[in-house]
């Protein structure tokens, strides 16, 4: 079952790299008491998440948090250091919050995940963006396609907030 506004995150617990190396982050440290921006991507450095999806939210980062937003975080099916390259390579240390999902355990908990294993891409995140006001989710804008980047785009989620 999807996930749908008004509904609260189930708990999970996603990767992410602090200076200590990958940590464990729960679902409870993210959310809990702010109010955050999460993107989803297929895949750190696929075409669409690199070039249109992610650079939206860097270049919009300091007017979405202008909106009262005490966090941007984007959460892929990949590994915590492939998620920390993908943060590295676009100069987005500080600005985004990485996680990685490496077993799409919070993605298949929101119901949000996708089969691409005809694409030798195993299961994915379908691509979303959303606002999370205390861990409750108050906004929810799904692709229809891996593809596009319309909907969950930073400026559309911008006129959300």
């Amino acid at each position: 079952m999807t996930i749908s506004i008004g509904d609260k995150l189930p708990d999970a617990v996603l990767k992410t790299r602090t200076e200590d190396g990958p940590t464990d982050i729960s679902t409870a440290e993210i959310f809990d008491g702010k109010k955050v921006v999460l993107f989803a991507v297929p895949g750190a450095f696929t075409p669409t998440c690199s070039m249109n999806h992610l650079p939206g939210f860097l270049d919009l980062n300091d007017e979405i948090r202008a909106k009262g937003v005490d966090t941007i975080a984007v959460v892929a099916v990949n590994d915590v250091f492939v998620m920390n390259a993908w943060s590295k390579a676009n100069d987005a240390e500080g600005k985004v919050l990485f996680l990685a999902d490496g077993n799409a355990e919070f993605t298949k908990a929101v119901g949000l995940d996708m089969d691409l294993t005809v694409a030798g891409l195993g299961v994915r995140s379908k691509r979303y963006s959303m606002v999370v006001d205390n861990g409750v989710v108050t906004a929810l804008n799904i692709e229809e396609s891996p593809g596009q980047a319309d909907k969950s785009s930073a400026g559309a989620l911008l006129e959300q907030l």
